[in-house]
């Protein structure tokens, strides 16, 4: 009933740009925060990007500077633009939506791979 589907991963080289694209499947408006992650080989997941309904948005440190999440309202789309891309941010890329009200748990694409290598 709800989808969340990524696209916009390849490969670039260090010093690039990407931007990444979650589709979703339902008013975007219905969540309160949408949020990019990310997992690289070995490592946790963790948080990237994240973008509340009252229009603020929080980025991890390592991310700062260089990646800007935006939602299109009437595309139902998420976007993370990543510029200056360096070689640690080669990972996968999740979309997600956390539930709202009172359940704990999150919506979540499938992810899609970010490879930045000469």
């Amino acid at each position: 009933q709800v989808q969340l589907v990524e696209s916009g991963g390849g490969l670039v080289q260090p010093g690039g740009s990407l931007r990444l694209s979650c589709a979703a499947s339902v008013y975007i408006s219905s969540f309160n925060t949408m949020a990019w992650y990310r997992q690289a080989p070995g490592k946790e997941r963790e948080l990237v990007a994240s973008s509340n309904i009252g229009g603020s948005t929080n980025y991890a440190d390592s991310v700062k500077g260089r990646f800007t999440i935006s939602r299109d309202t009437a595309k139902n789309t998420v976007y993370l633009q990543m510029n200056s891309l360096r070689p640690e941010d080669t990972a996968v890329y999740y979309c997600n939506a956390p539930w709202t009200g009172s359940r704990v748990g999150a919506y979540w694409g499938k992810g899609t791979l970010v490879t930045v290598s000469s």
